[in-house]
């Protein structure tokens, strides 16, 4: 169990970090990067949970999602060295995949076939909900390019998750639009 008692430590006062393992990153380092852009997305969930109360299902996939992106940060926060490390760290597995497409599926089979590309827009939800999709593809993309990064791991099963995280806000976005009735639909060269 995390305990934190004091907030402020001084030790970030030369532009680091610390990562799970104890190694000190760059602020800026790509990692960080990376996990900051989930914790960001994660705080966009916040707001759209503010306008998901009257929506039990919804609201508890939400906040299943909310503490899988801390699982994520986390995993991110500890990079695979390649040796025995003295705990086990913590990764986004299969299961957590798997159930966020379960809950795609559910929430998709209920939608208005899509006519159109959908603006971010409707209801407040929605339009939180689509914020968080956005914030997800820039997390994602963050994740990949770490990935990719000589030196660098990242584990499947969290490219996989970031990847359906997006899916599953657009999903939310439209089924909080009336199953898809409300949304507001891109109309190309509508204002030329």
């Amino acid at each position: 169990m995390v305990k934190l008692n004091k907030i402020y430590t001084r030790t970030g006062d030369d532009g680091t970090t610390g990562l799970v393992s104890g190694e000190r990153r760059l602020k800026y380092d790509l990692r960080v990067e990376a996990y900051g852009a989930v914790d960001e997305a994660n705080a966009v969930i916040g707001m759209a949970r503010l306008h998901t109360a009257d929506l039990p299902d919804l609201d508890a996939m939400l906040m299943r999602i909310q503490n899988d992106c801390f699982d994520l940060g986390a995993d991110l926060a500890t990079p695979d060295t390649g040796g025995e490390p003295d705990y086990e760290p913590l990764r986004i597995v299969d299961s957590q995949v798997d159930r966020i497409e379960a809950d795609i599926d559910m929430l998709n089979a209920d939608l208005e076939p899509l006519r159109s590309f959908v603006l971010p827009a409707g209801t407040a939800a929605a339009a939180h909900l689509h914020l968080a999709r956005t914030v997800a593809r820039r997390a994602e993309r963050s994740i990949v390019r770490l990935a990719d990064q000589e030196g660098e791991t990242v584990s499947p099963a969290a490219i996989r998750y970031i990847n359906r995280l997006s899916d599953f806000f657009f999903v939310a976005a439209r089924w909080v639009n009336d199953h898809g009735r409300a949304d507001v639909l891109w109309v190309p060269g509508k204002n030329r």
